[in-house]
C-alpha cells in the first residue's frame, strides 16, 4: 500500500513538473490564441459568421434556395420566407444497372416542408393521403393523425448576409449521400436484391443545380447486395438518382372529381369531412391549370374562344435531329383542336429550345419548361410522365422522353401491319417524310398522357371492321375514335380497298375527354359542377365513340378492351390481317435485300410477323370466358358487367383451330429459314400453339366459364362445351384415325401437360408489388369443377386413344398415342 502511494505522489510530480512544456501540452485543452481566434468565430447565438461557412472558395448557384459547393459539402441557404411551404420532391432513377428498372423510372413522391425549430432545420415528410376541411371539427382529428414525420434534422451553421431577406444555412451533404430510403431504393427492390447496406465510401454527391421554382439533385448509391441482377462479381449495385424539389403553388388549383366513365390519370385521398357516414376516398383529375382571362370571361360564356391565361407549352430539345423537330410540333399541336372544344384557342404550342447564345441559363431541368428530351437511348419507345400537385391534382410540368429508337419500333409497326398495302412501308429503311409522320403520331399519343389521358383500349372497338376498309369513313374518322388507345396501323385493309387511312388522329373521344376535363365550369367549383359533368356524359352515353375501356393487366377480361386490336370483331379482323401477313411472309427477302448486307433484317422482320400473329391469336382467345365491362351509373339503364354472348365463343373457338391449331403452314418458308438460322422452325410453331393453348386453359377464364353457365344456363358457353371442343379439334386425328405428323404430335402433349398442370397445381400468387393492378379471376382450384371436368377429359381423350391406337398405320403415329396413354395414366392414377 506505502508503494502504490508513493509512485501515484511520483506520477503527480512528474505531470507537474512537465506542463510548461509545449511539446506535452494536453490535446484537450486549447491555448488563450486558439480560444479568442474561435470565439471570434462565433456570432450571437452560437453560429459561424457567414464568410466562415461559405468561404471565397464557394460555388455558388441562385435558385429556390441558393446551393452553395464549399470542397466535397453542399449547402442550402434557405430563404426564411420558404419554411413551413410545401414542396414535391420526385425521386427518379437516373441511370441504374442492368435489370433495376429503367432511366426516368419514378420511385417515390413526397410533399416535403423545411421547418425552423430553435437552432435546428427539419425536413418532415406531408402527407395527403386523409384529408378534412380545415372549417370542419373532425379536421382536429385529422390532424392529429397526420403527424409529419421527420426525415432528417440539420444544424444551423450560420445565418444569411443580407439583413433584409433573412436566409438560413445548413450543410446537406449526408441528406444525399448517408442512406435516406425516402431519396433512394425502394424497400421492394432491396428485398429482392437481398441489399444489406450503402457503402457510403462509393456513394456522392454529383450534382446540384437550383432553378428559380426546383432544385434538380444527381447523387450515385452504391449498395451492397447479396443477389445483384448484374455485375455480379462486384456484390454490389450502383444507380444514379435525380431528386427534383418543386416549390408548390401558394394556392392549390381547384379540383375537378373523376368519373371512371372517361379516363382519367388521378389523385386521389381519403375525405374525412364528406357527408357520408365513413370515410371515403375521392379522386380528382391530373390537369394543367388552363383558366379564362377575366376580361374574356363574357366572350367565353358567350360560346366564342378564348385564350387561357396561361397556355401549355412543349419545347423541343436541342439535341432533337432537325429532320423530326416539325414532326414532333405537329404532333403537340395535333391537340389544338381537342382545347377548343373546350372553349380554348392556342391552349397548347410547341416552341423550339432557345440556343446557348439566346439563353445561356435555360435548361431542361428548369421546372418551369416542359420538354420533349431526346435521348440517344437504345430503348426503343418513347414516354410522357407528368408532376402534379397532390393538393389539387395541378399538372405542374411534364417532360416527354422521346428515346432513338422508337423509330425502330415505328418501322416494325409500320411494316408488318401495312406493307400488303403500302408501298411506303416495303423496306427497311422509310423516307423521311414517312417516319415523319408516324413520329407525328407517336408525339400526339404522348402528349394526350401528359395532358392527362391514360390509354383508352376501349375505343378501337367502336368502328366495324368492314368500315376500316372503307377510304370515305376513314378518311373522315380515322381508325379509331381516340389516339390513346394502342390502336397502332391498319392492318385490316386489304390491297383492292383503295386509299384508306392507316393511323388514328385526334378523334371524337379525345375532344370529348378534354372539353371534360378542361371546360370550365363558370361559378362553379368542386363537388358543384358535378351535375354539368354528368350531364355531358349522359349526353353520349350509349355511343361506343365516347366510351373509355380500361388497360387490363395480368390477362384480357374484356375482349373489347384489348391492346393493338382494331375493330367490333375480332375474329373478322384477324382474318384480315392474317391474309395481309400471308401477303408479306413470300417478300420478306426482296424487301430486305440489299448487296453487301447480311441477314438480320430479314430475322428482325419475320420475328416481327410471327409477333403480329401472336397478337390476333390473343385477340381472339379473349373472347372465350369474357366478360364485357361498360362503366355505368345508378340513372344509366343495363348491367356494367356481361358474359361475352355463346356465338362469339363459339367463333373464337373455331377460329383458334383453324388459324392455329392446325398447323400455320404458311409460317413455315424454308428460304427464310436457311438465311437466319440452322434450326428451330419447329420449336417456334410449338411455343406459338403452347402460349395460346395455354392461355385458353387458365384457371381464371375457366371460372368464369362456369359463373356464366350458373348466370345464363344454356344460353351460356360452359366449361364443359369448351373443353369439349378444344378436345376435339386438337385431337381430330383420333377421331378420324389419320396420321399425326410433328407439329401436331407436339401440340397434342402441349395439351396434356397443361391438362397435367391443371390437376396438380393452384392458381399462382400475384405478386404483392403487382396486386392494384392486376385484375384477374380468382378461383380455389381444388374445390371448384375444374379438376371434375379436367379428368372426365383426360379419361374421354383416354378411350378414344385406345380405340384409334392401331387404326394409322404410321409408326410414329403409333409411339405417340401409346406414350399419350402412359402419360394420362401417370397423371389419374401417380405413383406414390
Amino acid at each position: 500500500m506505502i508503494k502504490k502511494q508513493g509512485l501515484r505522489l511520483m506520477l503527480v510530480a512528474l505531470s507537474l513538473s512537465v506542463s510548461g512544456c509545449a511539446v506535452f501540452q494536453p490535446t484537450s485543452k486549447k491555448s488563450e490564441t486558439a480560444q479568442k481566434e474561435e470565439k471570434g468565430d462565433k456570432k450571437d447565438g452560437g453560429l459561424k459568421p457567414y464568410a466562415k461557412v461559405i468561404t471565397k472558395d464557394a460555388k455558388s448557384d441562385e435558385g429556390l434556395f441558393t446551393v452553395h459547393k464549399v470542397d466535397e459539402n453542399y449547402f442550402y441557404e434557405i430563404p426564411d420566407s420558404l419554411f413551413n411551404r410545401e414542396m414535391l420532391t420526385v425521386t427518379r432513377i437516373a441511370k441504374t444497372a442492368s435489370g433495376i428498372g429503367f432511366g426516368g423510372g419514378k420511385q417515390n413522391t413526397q410533399v416535403h416542408r423545411w421547418q425552423k425549430k430553435g437552432n435546428k432545420v427539419l425536413l418532415r415528410v406531408v402527407s395527403y393521403d386523409i384529408y378534412a376541411n380545415d372549417s370542419l371539427p373532425v379536421h382536429e382529428a385529422v390532424v392529429n393523425s397526420n403527424f409529419e414525420p421527420i426525415i432528417q434534422s440539420f444544424d444551423i451553421k450560420t445565418v444569411g448576409k443580407d439583413s433584409i431577406s433573412k436566409s438560413t444555412v445548413i450543410d446537406v451533404t449526408d441528406l444525399y449521400t448517408k442512406d435516406v430510403q425516402a431519396l433512394g431504393m425502394q424497400d421492394r427492390t432491396r428485398k429482392e436484391y437481398k441489399v444489406s447496406r450503402l457503402d457510403e465510401s462509393r456513394s456522392f454527391i454529383d450534382t446540384i443545380r437550383s432553378y428559380p421554382e426546383n432544385i434538380e439533385i444527381r447523387h450515385i448509391k452504391t449498395y451492397n447486395a447479396g443477389e445483384p441482377p448484374s455485375n455480379e462479381s462486384t456484390g454490389s449495385i450502383s444507380m444514379e438518382f435525380s431528386n427534383s424539389m418543386i416549390l408548390l403553388p401558394k394556392v392549390p388549383m381547384e379540383r375537378r372529381y373523376f368519373d371512371e366513365r372517361v379516363g382519367w390519370f388521378t389523385t386521389e385521398q381519403t375525405d374525412y369531412g364528406l357527408a357520408a357516414q365513413k370515410s371515403k376516398t375521392i379522386e380528382y383529375l391530373d390537369r394543367w391549370r388552363l383558366e379564362v382571362k377575366d376580361e374574356d370571361m363574357e366572350k367565353f360564356k358567350n360560346g366564342e374562344l378564348v385564350e387561357p391565361k396561361e397556355p401549355i407549352v412543349y419545347y423541343i430539345d436541342r439535341a432533337t435531329p432537325k429532320q423530326w423537330v416539325p414532326y414532333i410540333k405537329e404532333g403537340i399541336e395535333d391537340w389544338q383542336v381537342a382545347f377548343e372544344a373546350a372553349g380554348f384557342k392556342n391552349a397548347i404550342i410547341a416552341k423550339d429550345a432557345p440556343t446557348v447564345e439566346e439563353d445561356p441559363d435555360w435548361s431542361p431541368e428548369d421546372v418551369r419548361y416542359s420538354v420533349v428530351r431526346y435521348l440517344a437511348s437504345p430503348i426503343p419507345n418513347a414516354n410522357g410522365p407528368h408532376v402534379s400537385d397532390p393538393r389539387s391534382g395541378e399538372i405542374l410540368e411534364s417532360d416527354i422522353n422521346w428515346y432513338h429508337n422508337v423509330m425502330t419500333l415505328l418501322r416494325n409497326w409500320f411494316f408488318v401491319q401495312t406493307a400488303s398495302i403500302n408501298e411506303d412501308a416495303q423496306g427497311v429503311a422509310f423516307k423521311d417524310e414517312v417516319m415523319g409522320r408516324l413520329i407525328r403520331f407517336v408525339s400526339s399519343h404522348e402528349v394526350g398522357h401528359t395532358l392527362g389521358l391514360p390509354h383508352n383500349m376501349g375505343s378501337s372497338v367502336a368502328y366495324a371492321v368492314e368500315d376500316l376498309r372503307d377510304p370515305e369513313f376513314t378518311k373522315e374518322f380515322g381508325t379509331a375514335p381516340s389516339i390513346m388507345d394502342y390502336a397502332r396501323f391498319n392492318y385490316i385493309a386489304q390491297p383492292e380497298d383503295g386509299d384508306v387511312a392507316l393511323m388514328p388522329e385526334i378523334g371524337p373521344y379525345d375532344k370529348y375527354a378534354i372539353e371534360w376535363g378542361y371546360r370550365p365550369i363558370p361559378e362553379k367549383e368542386g363537388m358543384e359542377e358535378k351535375d354539368i359533368l354528368d350531364e355531358w356524359i349522359l349526353e353520349h352515353a350509349g355511343d361506343p365513340k365516347y366510351r373509355f375501356g380500361s388497360q387490363q393487366s395480368g390477362g384480357v377480361i374484356d375482349p373489347s378492351s384489348q391492346t393493338e386490336d382494331l375493330g367490333d370483331d375480332a375474329m373478322l379482323a384477324s382474318e384480315y390481317g392474317i391474309k395481309n401477313l400471308k401477303r408479306i411472309v413470300p417478300k420478306l427477302i426482296e424487301w430486305t435485300a440489299e448487296d453487301g448486307k447480311d441477314y438480320e433484317d430479314l430475322d428482325d422482320l419475320y420475328g416481327q410477323v410471327l409477333a403480329q400473329y401472336n397478337r390476333y391469336m390473343g385477340h381472339v382467345a379473349a373472347n372465350i370466358g369474357g366478360v364485357y365491362e361498360y362503366y355505368k351509373t345508378y340513372d344509366q339503364e343495363g348491367a356494367v358487367y356481361t358474359h361475352v354472348d355463346k356465338e362469339t365463343q363459339e367463333r373464337a373457338m373455331s377460329f383458334l383451330q383453324d388459324q392455329l391449331f392446325d398447323t400455320p403452314e404458311w409460317l413455315i418458308n424454308q428460304d427464310i429459314f436457311n438465311k437466319i438460322e440452322f434450326d428451330g422452325n419447329i420449336e417456334r410453331i410449338r411455343n406459338m400453339q403452347q402460349r395460346s393453348l395455354n392461355n385458353i386453359l387458365d384457371f381464371g377464364r375457366m371460372s368464369r366459364l362456369m359463373e356464366n353457365e350458373e348466370i345464363n344456363g344454356k344460353e351460356a358457353y360452359s366449361l364443359l362445351d369448351m373443353m369439349t371442343d378444344l378436345r376435339k379439334g386438337i385431337w381430330s386425328e383420333v377421331y378420324s384415325g389419320k396420321k399425326v405428323d410433328r407439329y401436331r404430335r407436339n401440340l397434342q402433349r402441349a395439351y396434356i401437360e397443361r391438362m397435367e398442370h391443371l390437376m396438380n397445381e393452384e392458381q399462382d400468387e400475384i405478386p404483392s408489388r403487382w396486386r392494384n393492378w392486376i385484375t384477374r379471376s380468382n378461383v380455389n382450384v381444388s374445390q371448384s369443377d375444374i379438376r371434375p371436368v379436367v379428368r372426365g377429359e383426360l379419361k374421354a381423350l383416354e378411350r378414344q386413344v385406345k380405340n384409334s391406337i392401331y387404326s394409322s398405320g404410321d409408326t410414329l403415329t403409333r409411339y405417340h398415342l401409346q406414350d399419350v396413354l402412359k402419360r394420362i395414366d401417370l397423371i389419374l392414377n401417380p405413383v406414390n
